[in-house]
């Protein structure tokens, strides 16, 4: 059985979904006469049905022996559904059993940002797999720009190599799919050499779980031994800091003292202390800065991660501290940023990073424009109405370019500006 199937005339048809992802009832295909559905994957005829759990389904006429969906465990079949509900919960799109345009993989649940762009896949892995297969089939995901989440009921040797999760079935209906496995902590107390430190798989619901991953929220990493597992920024900017720490202080059986002199053992713990605690003060800076533009970044399209690169870029580029307020309609939902020209001076209004094209009819010549790719160049470039400056700040290549845009000709066949939004 699975949850999708196809018509002729209607297309796809999403049986959780109340108008069945195509502007239809479930009344219009359950036991309704004279209404042909295909399988997505063999082509075999379909109908609709609701299994004693109250899931509606779809399932074959006649079951064949190579079909996927038509062979699948009931555990995977409800795994499945949890994690598309789990994901329109979080506030997504998301559709079942989705096959990629080569046809080479499908797609247990896939995840589309606003943009209807596929963003992250949800399998439900219960078959055996190997590690070597599941990096290679996460690595082909990558090549497509989706990122993936292998979810399992049972641990398997293939979840130390891949970002996933390890979850247990609810014992009554209606009760919550539980994560085992799979998101973790650092936990350091006291922040000292000889305070207890060390990673931890945390338990979670699972829907929480996925809106953490699909939100940006928690990322993979690769911890000691190769592990991967979900975590969030600020967990392993933690551990960085209790390593360098350990790196930094040559007596590691002594705990940290109070300062004996520069030179000396404990002065060196004293000051390889003041640093960890400066790290703990900037990466907390940094969380809370990216809380307050979480906004911004999803109208911009800039990962989190890349973030304090792209700032890093802004202050390195013009040479002078640099401040961000925050999105101003004024300017086209753009982030304002600020610079101080000269120690004691205010700062001023200096860039807006990422307005929205269509505000540069009327652009202040003394502003720059700070984008992040050549994509949103080509965006400002085609939309310019008036002079721009404008600086690209690639935080993946560490590169800044610095451009002047004359004002492209009005599109004769738009509409006139009073007539915009009519």
């Amino acid at each position: 059985m699975g949850f999708t199937a196809v018509h002729a005339d209607w297309g796809r048809l999403d049986a959780p979904l109340d108008d069945l992802g195509c502007g239809r009832a479930w009344e219009d295909v359950h036991r309704i006469k004279g209404v042909r559905l295909a399988c997505p994957e063999c082509g075999g005829r379909v109908f609709a049905r609701v299994s004693s759990r109250h899931a509606r389904h779809f399932y074959h006429q006649e079951r064949p022996d190579d079909c996927e969906l038509a062979n699948e465990s009931a555990e995977h079949h409800l795994l499945k559904l949890e994690l598309a509900t789990a994901a329109r919960a979080a506030g997504f799109r998301a559709e079942l059993e989705v096959s990629s345009e080569k046809g080479n993989r499908r797609a247990d649940v896939l995840v589309f940002d606003e943009q209807g762009r596929a963003c992250m896949a949800l399998e439900a892995q219960l078959s055996p797999m190997t590690p070597q297969e599941a990096r290679m089939r996460t690595d082909r995901y990558a090549g497509e720009g989706v990122g993936v989440c292998w979810v399992g009921l049972q641990g398997r040797p293939w979840q130390r190599a891949v970002p996933s999760l390890r979850v247990d079935h609810p014992e009554d209906r209606g009760a919550d799919w539980t994560v085992r496995h799979g998101m973790a902590r650092y936990t350091w107390t006291p922040r000292t050499l000889t305070g207890k430190a060390g990673w931890t798989h945390i338990t979670c619901p699972l829907g929480d779980a996925i809106r953490w991953i699909l939100q940006g929220r928690v990322h993979p990493h690769t911890g000691p031994g190769g592990t991967v597992w979900w975590t969030a920024n600020a967990y392993v900017q933690l551990a960085a800091a209790r390593a360098q720490l350990e790196a930094d202080t040559p007596c590691r059986g002594r705990p940290a003292g109070p300062f004996e002199g520069p030179g000396t053992s404990g002065g060196l713990a004293a000051a390889a202390e003041q640093r960890l605690q400066d790290a703990l003060q900037q990466a907390q800076e940094r969380q809370a800065e990216q809380e307050r533009l979480a906004v911004f970044l999803e109208h911009a399209g800039i990962d989190a991660r890349v973030w304090p690169a792209f700032a890093q870029l802004v202050r390195t580029a013009s040479g002078k501290p640099a401040e961000y307020g925050g999105q101003s309609p004024a300017h086209g939902n753009g982030l304002l940023v600020y610079s101080r020209p000269r120690p004691g001076r205010a700062f001023r209004l200096a860039g807006v990073v990422c307005p929205d094209p269509q505000a540069l009819a009327r652009w202040p010549a003394e502003l720059t424009i700070l984008v992040p790719s050549q994509t949103w160049l080509a965006r400002i470039q085609a939309a310019a109405r008036t002079p721009l400056k404008v600086a690209v700040l690639n935080p993946t290549t560490k590169r800044c370019t610095f451009l002047r845009i004359t004002a492209q000709p009005p599109d004769p066949t738009a509409p006139p500006e009073s007539l915009r939004g009519r």
